[in-house]
């Protein structure tokens, strides 16, 4: 089964590939760069949300109309009943939660490449991301605020970001708050200086390399 990974930081692509490092014999991952051009055909796309558009926009109709991806999977924290519905009615064949762990996620993988369309339950609270990684992990954010700390670097409002994110204006203040006291910073400018100084800017817009 040959996977391209599909997100803007490179971080989170490499975390997500290292997943499957035990299932090699399975899952040959054969793009993960977001700036390079796509020239090779994949049985899925593998469309991670982080610091992302959800299914909602249109970054995701970009890579399934794309030809070289058989299939396009949406991998994501958000479960918003109306996001999978929208994924869905677009075209994507599966929807999957960050929250599964790597031999659970191989399993539906394959059997998405087999025809079947999948979508995990919706998760709870607790999110187990063993295996993922993200920017700022090494200075203690957790994955969500990591993912609020990339939008305000990228430039995005509170209302943009919730928006974004499908969580509430509380819920993105409440991240807002202790992303920032846990990178030791008390203004959105400084956030955004310390999201450009720790790999939190855009360097690249993968879905650029997909549009046809």
């Amino acid at each position: 089964m040959r996977l391209a990974l599909v997100d803007d930081y490179e971080v989170v692509l490499v975390g997500l590939a290292h997943m499957f490092d035990q299932y090699c014999d399975r899952v040959e991952i054969v793009q993960i760069a977001a700036d390079a051009p796509v020239t090779v055909d994949v049985d899925i796309a593998l469309y991670d949300t982080f610091a992302q558009g959800e299914a909602d926009r249109d970054d995701l109709s970009v890579l399934i109309a794309n030809p070289h991806a058989r299939r396009v999977v949406v991998y994501t924290w958000s479960f918003h009943p109306s996001l999978v519905e929208i994924a869905l009615d677009k075209g994507a064949c599966g929807y999957l939660s960050k929250t599964l762990p790597a031999a659970q996620l191989v399993e539906a993988l394959e059997a998405i490449h087999e025809g079947a369309v999948v979508v995990s339950e919706q998760p709870g609270s607790a999110r187990a991301t063993v295996g993922l990684d993200w920017p700022g992990r090494s200075e203690g954010l957790s994955d969500r605020e990591a993912e609020i700390i990339a939008l305000i670097t990228q430039g995005k409002s509170n209302a943009e970001i919730a928006a974004l994110t499908f969580l509430s204006i509380n819920s993105i203040k409440t991240y807002i708050r202790t992303g920032y006291r846990k990178i030791g910073v008390s203004s959105r400018t400084q956030a955004v200086l310390w999201g450009i100084e720790h790999g939190f800017q855009q360097q690249h817009h993968a879905m650029e390399s997909w549009r046809a």
